[in-house]
C-alpha cells in the first residue's frame, strides 16, 4: 500500500503564491510519474502538471508560466509552487503517483490519490 499525504493548500489572495507538498510513504521499491490534479466544483478533474522520474515534466497551458511542479526522490515528494494565482485556480488539488506493481508476468503502473487540499483564491 501507499499512502499519499497533501499539505500546504488554503486561502490567499489574487496574485499571491502558495506551495503544495506530497509525500509518499508505505511499501514500494520506486515511484515513476508523479502529478498534480484539481477539481473544481461541478466540474471533472483535470492535470494540472506532471514530471517524470526523470524530472520531464508538463503543464496545464492554463497554468503554464506562472506553476512549478518538482520532485524530491530520495524523499518521494512532489512539489507544486503555485504563483499569480488567479480565481479561476480555485480547487481541490490531488496528489497522484504512478507505482510499479509487479502482477506475477510483469510490472504495472498503479495511479495512487491523496485526499485532496483545497486552495481558494479570493479575487
Amino acid at each position: 500500500q501507499v499512502q499519499l499525504v497533501e499539505s500546504g493548500g488554503g486561502l490567499v489572495q489574487a496574485g499571491g503564491s502558495l506551495r503544495l507538498s506530497c509525500a509518499a510513504s508505505g511499501s514500494f521499491f520506486r515511484i515513476n510519474n508523479m502529478g498534480w490534479y484539481r477539481q473544481a466544483p461541478e466540474k471533472q478533474r483535470e492535470l494540472v502538471a506532471h514530471i517524470t522520474s526523470g524530472g520531464s515534466t508538463n503543464y496545464a497551458d492554463s497554468v503554464k508560466g506562472r506553476f512549478t511542479i518538482s520532485r524530491e526522490n530520495t524523499e518521494n515528494t512532489v512539489y507544486l509552487q503555485m504563483n499569480n494565482l488567479k480565481p479561476e485556480d480555485t480547487a481541490v488539488y490531488y496528489c497522484n503517483a504512478d507505482v510499479p506493481i509487479y502482477n506475477g508476468e510483469h510490472f504495472t503502473d498503479y495511479p495512487y490519490w491523496g485526499q485532496g487540499t483545497q486552495v481558494t483564491v479570493a479575487s
